[in-house]
């Protein structure tokens, strides 16, 4: 009702298992490489199709594999650090001991001297 497309039944899957024999064919120029050059030995990757994935421009490169790694907890990590910040400010939490001034002296006067 109201003309709104409703989807009814089971969600989609968002993430989608891809089927072994997707990646069945090796295509990629390091991986025809790394099978010459065992071949030359009469040797066979049985499990090479397993790093065919590496190679699929659906994951991205190298690059972004490895940047995505490195700043995934970054907007987290910061929202915390702020909270964290917000809180000690709150209750008044100081960890640096030269913050904290004395009403009076330890025998010195305002210049550095004894009085």
């Amino acid at each position: 009702m109201g003309g709104h497309d409703h989807h009814h039944g089971p969600p989609k899957d968002p993430y989608r298992v891809p089927k072994a024999s997707e990646y069945s064919k090796i295509e990629a120029p390091p991986l025809i490489l790394h099978q010459q050059r065992l071949a030359q030995h009469g040797l066979k990757d049985p499990w090479i199709r397993n790093h065919v994935w590496k190679y699929d421009k659906r994951y991205g490169t190298k690059f972004t594999r490895a940047l995505q790694l490195l700043t995934t907890g970054i907007p987290t990590g910061f929202a915390l650090f702020l909270l964290t910040l917000g809180v000690e400010n709150a209750l008044g939490i100081d960890y640096h001991p030269w913050h904290h001034e004395h009403a009076e002296g330890h025998g010195h006067d305002k210049h550095g001297g004894s009085q």
